[in-house]
């Protein structure tokens, strides 16, 4: 009974363990052109979900209130796209006298140039109790900023360049983060009433719907015939963690090598941050209370 409820209370963790589990016994439903469709389902109609559903559950004010933190926007956004494809640069000097595959340590500065992550950003950011409406504002901003800047910096640290489909990637963010946003709000000015007195588990819609990126991203990830790798380089990337990636390298004899780091990362990034949820979650409540308690009392 206890590990029953257990399993329960911890319906997140499960989750990911079967989704998991389940990509790798049978990765090709999941894959690009498989029976889920993820290139639809995943790519447009799950991203667009969870931004309805964040729509929804946020308070117009929230919103409103989150663009006027504009030091707090500046320093996600310098951090994103400057610092830490600086960092990351600085890192792979270091490493470029191993034995690690050249086009893999060229492969993590590409994962390192890259824009914040939308959907997964907002559904952990929403899951610790953090600010929501920050973290769709930057994972928004950060993604139609990358559109220019990834390439520059890829320019600049790599020295490949090409001609990215402006158009098509922002169309594609446009009509996934910013329309079913503003639905959602639409929506709740008019339900606002029931959803207060219902309160629905936005929570665990959100939670879900991450469970199926989580499904097909390793769905990917184990159907790539491309990862063989030495045991050394495939461990490091690991412990490193580091559809623009093919717009630049388009053609490169070096693409398959060059997309392992973000093939691994971006299941690892996922994986990772929802491990930490119950732990980042109890340490915020425990700095909310502690600064509840050293507000002196009018």
């Amino acid at each position: 009974m206890r590990l029953l409820e257990r399993a329960r209370k911890e319906w997140f963790m499960v989750g990911i363990v079967v989704a998991i589990g389940a990509a790798k016994l049978e990765p090709s439903v999941g894959v690009n052109g498989g029976p889920l469709k993820p290139e639809i389902t995943v790519s447009y109609i799950a991203v667009a979900t969870i931004f309805f559903n964040s729509g929804l559950s946020l308070k117009t004010e929230e919103l409103t209130s989150a663009l006027v933190h504009l030091k707090l926007h500046l320093f996600i956004q310098i951090f994103t796209l400057a610092f830490f494809p600086a960092t990351i640069w600085l890192f792979l000097q270091l490493l470029s006298v191993t034995s690690i595959n050249e086009w893999l340590l060229k492969g993590l500065q590409t994962v390192g140039c890259m824009p914040p992550p939308v959907s997964s950003a907002v559904i952990l950011t929403k899951a610790v109790g953090g600010n929501e409406a920050a973290a769709i504002f930057n994972s928004a901003f950060g993604s139609f900023l990358g559109i220019v800047v990834t390439p520059l910096l890829l320019l600049l640290f790599l020295g490949s360049s090409s001609s990215v489909p402006f158009t098509s990637i922002f169309s594609q963010l446009f009509v996934t983060v910013v329309v079913p946003l503003v639905i959602g709000q639409i929506v709740r000015r008019y339900i606002k009433d029931w959803l207060e007195r219902k309160k629905p588990p936005f929570g665990a819609v959100s939670s879900s719907v991450l469970l199926m990126i989580i499904y097909t991203t390793f769905c990917d990830t184990f159907s790539n015939p491309h990862i063989d790798l030495d045991k050394f380089s495939l461990v490091l990337i690991l412990f490193i963690r580091i559809p623009m990636l093919k717009i630049v390298f388009a053609g490169h004899e070096h693409l398959s090598l060059i997309s392992v780091p973000l093939l691994i990362y971006h299941p690892a990034q996922i994986l990772l941050g929802s491990v930490l949820v119950p732990t980042i979650k109890s340490w915020m409540v425990s700095r909310q209370k502690g600064v509840k308690l050293t507000r002196p009392t009018v």
